[in-house]
């Protein structure tokens, strides 16, 4: 079944669409809050389909995930037990969210730089950073490098590899995707 094929295949025309860089500037945005998919697969696409425009997209990507970081840091400060909490429940995070709570209080700011950085959902640490109240500088510091490493990475990654790393990319995409399915239902029935 090739479905991730048919799915980045859409993707790539998405990302050559002419408001490409305000889909990826909200996308960016909200995955910081709550938004699911990582916006590291619509940066890959605009990257590829407009090399010149790598760092521009980089940086877009980065500023508006950190503020969107700053929205969730302040939701967590100022609006836990009536709003977040709640959504936490309901997507089923709350195990995860009270392990996160026990790394803030031994590594704070290098957890932010963590889940910037890393595939970790990095909007669990957003809100988690507002509800403990940690110091805001410290967070946009943390956040602003993480976020930033992270995307010019994946920028820089596809537009050295350009056409070859596309090539590849799309030759495996299908094998990487269910690899990807497999790995989340693995790692779901471990913890479940």
């Amino acid at each position: 079944m090739k479905i991730f094929t048919l799915l980045y295949d859409k993707v790539l025309i998405w990302s050559r669409h002419k408001y490409a860089a305000r889909y990826l500037t909200i996308m960016s945005f909200c995955e910081s809050i709550f938004f699911p998919i990582p916006v590291d697969v619509m940066l890959a696409p605009m990257v590829l389909s407009k090399p010149e425009k790598a760092w521009y997209y980089a940086a877009i990507t980065t500023l508006a995930s950190v503020t969107g970081g700053i929205f969730g840091y302040l939701l967590g400060y100022f609006a836990f037990e009536s709003i977040v909490e709640p959504m936490i429940q309901a997507a089923g995070y709350t195990q995860r969210y009270l392990e996160v709570i026990e790394w803030f209080k031994d590594y704070g700011f290098w957890v932010v730089f963590l889940a910037g950085f890393s595939p970790i959902p990095y909007k669990i640490f957003t809100v988690s950073a507002g509800v403990l109240h940690m110091a805001i500088l410290p967070f946009i510091l943390a956040s602003t490098i993480g976020r930033s490493a992270r995307f010019f990475l994946v920028a820089g990654l596809i537009y050295w590899g350009g056409e070859t790393m596309e090539r590849k990319l799309r030759q495996y995409i299908d094998i990487l995707g269910w690899a990807v399915v497999s790995l989340v239902v693995i790692l779901y029935l471990i913890y479940a």
